[in-house]
């Protein structure tokens, strides 16, 4: 039997946290939701979670910050967490960039939630 995967999200819209929340139940994803990257480490700190989509531009510490730290973690179950970066200034990056940055992979907004799923199921499997 497969242990359900926890899903961290760091969003700082209400909406796309609950709609994101919705389309990871249907593949039965728990996920919890931080509106700043502090938050995102807090979270972190305290329980397990099998990936991380984060958000670049959040509010008090963002996205690429929140990352870099991660990737520095001590525990190295943590700081190599998949971590998928959500953009509405995607384009502003290349592919190499964001790697570069930390992430495993991105997103560009207005999400599409077929590519958010597929996207998260290709780093859970």
């Amino acid at each position: 039997m497969n242990s359900v995967k926890r899903i961290l999200v760091g969003e700082d819209s209400s909406i796309i946290i609950n709609l994101t929340k919705n389309v990871l139940a249907f593949e039965k994803y728990e996920m919890k939701a931080a509106k700043n990257g502090k938050q995102v480490l807090e979270l972190l700190e305290k329980e397990h979670f099998d990936l991380i989509l984060m958000d670049i531009g959040m509010p008090v510490m963002d996205g690429l910050e929140c990352t870099r730290l991660i990737r520095n973690h001590a525990d190295s179950a943590k700081s190599k967490l998949p971590i998928i970066a959500i953009s509405g200034n995607a384009n502003n990056y290349t592919p190499e960039e964001f790697r570069k940055f930390g992430f495993d992979d991105f997103i560009q907004k207005p999400l599409d939630y077929d590519k958010l799923l597929a996207t998260v199921k290709k780093h859970l499997s």
